[in-house]
């Protein structure tokens, strides 16, 4: 590592006092071990995005996302097909991905980490997507899509709740749009099969094992070791039934729900129910509300190269 850029989101997570101290903290890290290193203050989840482009344009050859799963999905936009390492200092909220790698929570330990870490080459997943707007978007992800009640709830507690009022408010105000929502149904083709599912209430692709916190393995057997996605699909409108897997998902024990599929495939593609209720169906990636169906979810071999912490005694 001779070249990095510190992409740094100031709206992820809070503390900035103590943020703008591990950003110090960070550079020195990587001053003392010889590292030319620049601290890029970003604006938004485009101006990061073209933050990241413009790095990669000067020839650095690491960018480091500090932030949270949001700040490393808006910089991954720019970074997928190079040959640029994609860091990650978890400054955010959940830092799922930073859980799954192996990172270190503490900024400091983490830039120590990633000065040793092994660079791997991963895939990642695509979405095609409406956007907000109803426009075509592309977006690629690291963690997992949900379509369906999750995406939901995302539309409905607007950016930056987490920060304002805390995670315990939170999760309280997500719990009780959960039991208010009315689920709504869409169509699910899963290309390897050549199968269609009507009547779906929620689809989750996901590429990480370890979300980190008290929820750890949602799907089991995903992994960004592998070329295709872990998909949860749920055709049902039993509450009951969510909870349950998610509770199991909890205690790492039995996964088999009723109206609770878990399959792995490399190309899952969504659209509203004919006989559906007409009823917008929302979109999110890696946490970011992305648009609406239509949705198409791949996977993109060899496309990332991402430091990752080595295991101790290896």
């Amino acid at each position: 590592m001779r070249k990095a850029a510190l992409l740094y989101n100031a709206r992820s997570g809070g503390r900035q006092a103590e943020r703008k101290s591990d950003l110090r903290a960070a550079l020195k890290i990587l001053a003392d071990a010889g590292v030319d290193a620049n601290l890029v203050l970003t604006q938004s989840s485009s101006d990061a995005a073209e933050q990241a482009r413009l790095a990669i344009a000067e020839g650095y050859g690491t960018v480091f996302a500090c932030g949270g799963d949001g700040t490393v999905h808006d910089i991954l936009q720019a970074m997928v097909g190079t040959r640029v390492a994609l860091g990650v200092i978890p400054m955010g909220t959940a830092n799922a991905l930073a859980h799954d790698l192996g990172v270190p929570l503490d900024p400091a330990k983490a830039m120590r980490a990633a000065l040793e870490a092994e660079h791997r080459r991963i895939a990642v997943g695509r979405l095609q997507v409406r956007d907000l707007d109803g426009k075509p978007a592309r977006r690629y992800f690291t963690v997992a899509v949900g379509i369906g009640v999750d995406a939901h709830l995302f539309y409905k507690l607007h950016s930056g709740m987490k920060q304002r009022i805390g995670m315990a408010a939170y999760y309280a105000k997500a719990w009780q749009l959960w039991f208010s929502h009315r689920m709504t149904r869409f169509a699910v083709h899963v290309a390897d099969e050549d199968q269609k599912r009507v009547g779906v209430t929620e689809m989750l692709a996901v590429r990480i094992r370890n979300f980190g916190g008290v929820l750890r393995e949602l799907a089991p057997g995903a992994s960004l070791e592998r070329d295709e996605l872990r998909v949860v699909l749920c055709q049902t409108d039993s509450r009951f039934s969510y909870l349950l897997y998610v509770t199991r998902a909890l205690l790492g024990v039995g996964w088999n729900v009723p109206g609770v599929e878990l399959f792995s495939s490399t190309a899952v593609r969504c659209d509203y129910d004919p006989a559906g209720s007409g009823e917008k169906v929302y979109v999110e990636a890696d946490g970011e509300l992305v648009g609406t169906l239509p949705a198409e979810v791949t996977m993109v071999p060899d496309a990332l190269t991402i430091l990752r912490p080595r295991k101790r005694g290896g």
